[in-house]
């Protein structure tokens, strides 16, 4: 393999991956309910300094500001005529601060999920859902992404859809599921079903891998969901800050830098190569897990107690595999944690 992101995981044990863009653009003026993709046209600099804040942390990967970016999303704000333009330019903003960085620094192009419901449930086809992550990830080449990164999907039509998508583009890509529901996606995918689903693509990803969902001690509990199946493909890890609440009018996440160093140690130990965060993740919280996996020896592989004490209770009792799985997070509760 010749991309950068397949060299440096020979190279390497781990790499490390950005936090959040949603949460950083906010606090950068985003306004709730505006397209974060118009910034790569209208302020780019503010895209340079979010880009280039996950290089100073030490990321060896950085996600463009293009998770929106396809036809169906865009729509919502009159920007279908832009998804070629819009991922292109967010692309380009990436090259240019990867290629000053000074070391290799993976660009991957963001893609997420099209808001549409995949027939039959829904109207969506897998030719249109083709067709529309097939013109975002043409975009996202001709800016210079080093990698797709399909990201936060919840139906296996979709997550097909966008293979196939890569592939007609010519592209290396990596793929992340949100299971956010009892250790489910949304639309009933585990963390098994997950791993036996990228093995049988006809282009299987790089790597693959959850990201979002609740909180980080649910994610992890995913992660040992993939590597009991005995997978040899790269693992991704991309855990929230911490839990969401609701406070003075806004989400916040309760996720410290500590937090987030331990979250990345044990996502190291418990399989993952490629360790990043998601929902409420700043860079100061990256600063700390790259710390962390630099300096902090690997361990064993973390059992779900281990990983309940240290980052906190599960959201539900099982991660839908099994019902072994549920014990630690009803000890937990029995301690009023």
């Amino acid at each position: 393999m010749t991309d950068l992101l397949s060299r440096l995981l020979a190279e390497r044990d781990w790499l490390m991956a950005d936090g959040a863009t949603g949460t950083n653009l906010f606090n950068m003026g985003l306004s709730s309910g505006d397209a974060p993709e118009y910034w790569n046209a209208d302020r780019p600099d503010d895209i340079r300094t979010l880009y280039r804040s996950a290089v100073e942390a030490g990321s060896d990967i950085f996600l463009t500001n293009t998770f929106g970016g396809n036809a169906s999303r865009l729509k919502l704000h009159g920007g279908q005529g832009r998804v070629r333009e819009l991922n292109r330019l967010g692309a380009a903003l990436g090259r240019e601060i990867a290629d000053a960085a000074g070391r290799p620094v993976v660009v991957a192009g963001s893609m997420g999920p099209t808001g549409e419901i995949m027939a039959p449930m829904g109207s969506l086809t897998h030719e249109l859902a083709v067709e529309m992550f097939h013109e975002q990830a043409e975009g996202l080449k001709e800016g210079g992404v080093d990698v797709l990164w399909v990201e936060t999907i919840s139906a296996p039509e979709e997550f097909r859809a966008a293979a196939e998508a890569a592939c007609l583009a010519g592209m290396p890509w990596c793929g992340t599921m949100s299971f956010d529901t009892a250790g489910r996606t949304m639309m009933g995918v585990t963390s098994a079903q997950m791993a036996d689903l990228v093995e049988k693509l006809p282009n299987p990803p790089v790597a693959f891998g959850a990201n979002c969902g609740v909180g980080s001690s649910d994610l992890l509990r995913t992660i040992l969901g993939f590597v009991a199946q005995g997978t040899e493909r790269p693992i991704i890890a991309k855990g929230n800050a911490g839990i969401p609440k609701y406070k003075d009018g806004a989400i916040v996440y309760d996720g410290t830098p500590d937090l987030m160093a331990d979250y990345a140690c044990l996502a190291r130990d418990a399989g993952a190569r490629i360790i990043g965060g998601c929902c409420g993740t700043m860079a100061e919280h990256l600063r700390a897990m790259r710390a962390a996996l630099e300096t902090r020896p690997k361990g064993p592989r973390p059992t779900l107690e281990a990983i309940s004490e240290a980052l906190g209770p599960f959201s539900s009792a099982g991660d839908g595999t099994g019902d072994e799985a549920g014990g630690p997070a009803r000890r937990e509760r029995r301690r009023g944690r």
